[in-house]
């Protein structure tokens, strides 16, 4: 796998896609199909549409094999969470983040396990007097407090 060096956007349709293949070493385009064919609705033409498109991302290794191709990931899913992460946490106010981060907490499922990570990356979390805004005049009300 490689290291993601700048942020990989794919869409919800690609997400779903790329799910599969991080399920499995190498696949072809009629298997991904047959796995999410009856609870997508889509098509042949639609899964290799969006097999193209992330090969031309650079997130899809193909090797063709007969007359097929199959499938793997240049990247991980971890590397490419993150990046998704990274990319949310770019669009809002950095003093808005922990009370994102609370907000995501609250709205998912965790079990025991999940909890007790997260209770100990709280723990060795040196807090900050302030954060710094990072938005531009007009995006959010920090700046219009300090402008008044």
């Amino acid at each position: 796998m490689s290291t993601i060096n700048e942020p990989v956007k794919i869409s919800d349709s690609e997400w779903e896609v790329m799910r599969v293949i991080w399920n499995n070493d190498q696949i072809d385009a009629a298997t991904i199909n047959e796995l999410l064919s009856e609870s997508k609705g889509w098509k042949i033409a639609t899964i290799k549409t969006l097999l193209g498109r992330l090969v031309k991302k650079d997130v899809l290794h193909t090797e063709r094999e007969g007359k097929k191709f199959l499938y793997s990931a240049k990247v991980s899913e971890a590397e490419t969470v993150r990046s998704a992460t990274e990319n949310l946490f770019s669009h809002i106010c950095a003093r808005k983040a922990g009370q994102t981060i609370a907000d995501l907490i609250a709205e998912v499922e965790l079990t025991a396990n999940d909890i007790q990570a997260i209770q100990e990356e709280l723990a060795q979390k040196q807090p900050v007097k302030e954060i710094a805004c990072n938005c531009i005049p007009g995006q959010c009300e920090c700046k219009k407090e300090e402008h008044q």
